[in-house]
């Protein structure tokens, strides 16, 4: 198996591809985002990977994750390296839509302003949250970049697959 070869796919096909506009394509990416509430988060560190679904928030260019706790956070400890994919369903070449988000982690102090903002933006009330039997941790992650892929693109002339670095 040529492992170089394959990975080297969508690098060459991409050094060819017709590029959306920065602007065009992030709003493009913030729809595709906010249309969905549902990712799966991927972490690792040494041999350990772990593939988690979550609900998300978007909120200010970020993904924000509340979670009681889990496996992820023995990767988290040592490895802050994130990937998420969000996608629709599969129903056909002609109706893609999905996309991959590179990006760093950081866990969100507790009770911390932050904390307490994205308790607003959610809508939770501060005592609920308090009256749970254990606090739960909030995950904030930054995009480095984005990989998205979207069938529709191709009817405005540009390529299916866009990127995005931040």
């Amino acid at each position: 198996m040529d492992y170089q070869k394959a990975a080297s796919y969508w690098i060459e096909k991409d050094a060819k591809a017709v590029c959306m506009d920065y602007d065009l394509l992030l709003d493009e990416m913030e729809k595709f985002i906010l249309a969905h509430n549902t990712c799966a988060l991927a972490t690792g560190c040494g041999d350990f990977v772990r593939c988690t679904p979550i609900e998300y928030n978007y909120k200010g260019r970020k993904f924000w994750m509340f979670s009681e706790g889990g496996l992820k956070f023995q990767a988290l400890e040592n490895n802050k390296n994130v990937c998420l994919a969000i996608y629709d369903s599969y129903v056909g070449f002609a109706q893609l839509g999905g996309m991959q988000v590179s990006g760093i982690a950081e866990i969100v102090e507790p009770w911390t302003d932050e904390y307490l903002d994205l308790l607003a933006f959610r809508k939770i009330p501060v005592e609920n949250m308090k009256r749970l039997p254990t606090t739960m941790y909030l995950i904030k992650i930054t995009p480095v970049r984005i990989d998205f892929l979207c069938s529709e693109f191709k009817k405005s002339g540009f390529d299916v697959r866009q990127h995005l670095c931040f």
